[in-house]
């Protein structure tokens, strides 16, 4: 799935350039600080923004993650991001780039969606300042039902949510909010499994180039995301 064919200088090995990629994205570093082993930091860098931009990450992250058939039940949730100072000045402001500011400062959001074994099937970036309703919808229509019970906290708890997902023939266990005069039943025991898209968080946590935002395009941060998510639960 790699490109190739390029014509210039002598092509550094791909597995020698990912093995760098990977190891920036591990240690968070800025990239002229990668280890010469791997080349040249403006090789290992300049492949990473190309197929960021021409989609490769993505697509690897697609065919790896089994984006067809029956993904059964399903949890999401969204988990926020520190943005550093070096990830402002990007063209289109910072909200098109992902970006939010609220209280606890420049923040951004990866909305997520994962099956029964606790993988990413579906992963979205939005603004710090989004709320979870907000970005559920793309969540849910993402997902095409291939799914046939939806797990949330009741941050999603919604009359429009739940008819969406009630719509695509699926089971709804979202919690009822507090400001509910007549709370929604839900499955209790099913729900013990929302756990599984936490952990999720926790994994990619562990690497510090996504666990903080050092980058200024939304499309390479999230190209970042999809090849730890890749590496985290199909590689290792």
């Amino acid at each position: 799935m790699l490109p190739n064919g390029r014509c210039g200088a002598r092509r550094v090995d791909d597995r020698r350039v990912i093995s760098g990629i990977v190891h920036m994205l591990r240690i968070g570093a800025r990239w002229r600080d990668c280890p010469p082993e791997y080349g040249p930091y403006t090789t290992i860098y300049n492949r990473f923004h190309r197929w960021s931009r021409q989609g490769v990450w993505f697509a690897v992250f697609e065919a790896l993650s089994g984006y067809s058939g029956a993904w059964g039940s399903v949890a999401i949730d969204s988990t926020s991001i520190k943005v550093h100072r070096s990830a402002g000045g990007a063209k289109g402001g910072p909200f098109a780039q992902g970006i939010g500011t609220s209280r606890g400062g420049r923040t951004s959001k990866i909305h997520g969606l994962t099956d029964t074994a606790g993988r990413p099937r579906i992963l979205l970036i939005s603004p710090g300042n989004t709320s979870d309703m907000t970005m559920a919808p793309a969540l849910i229509e993402a997902a095409r039902g291939r799914f046939d019970r939806l797990l949330a906290d009741r941050g999603y708890d919604s009359n429009a949510i739940r008819s969406t997902i009630a719509a695509q023939g699926a089971e709804v266990v979202i919690p009822s909010t507090r400001s509910r005069k007549s709370p929604i039943s839900y499955d209790r025991d099913a729900y013990r499994a929302r756990n599984l898209v936490e952990r999720l968080w926790c994994r990619l946590k562990d690497w510090r180039r996504i666990a903080t935002r050092y980058d200024k395009l939304a499309a390479n941060y999230m190209a970042g995301v999809f090849l730890a998510a890749v590496i985290t639960f199909w590689c290792d």
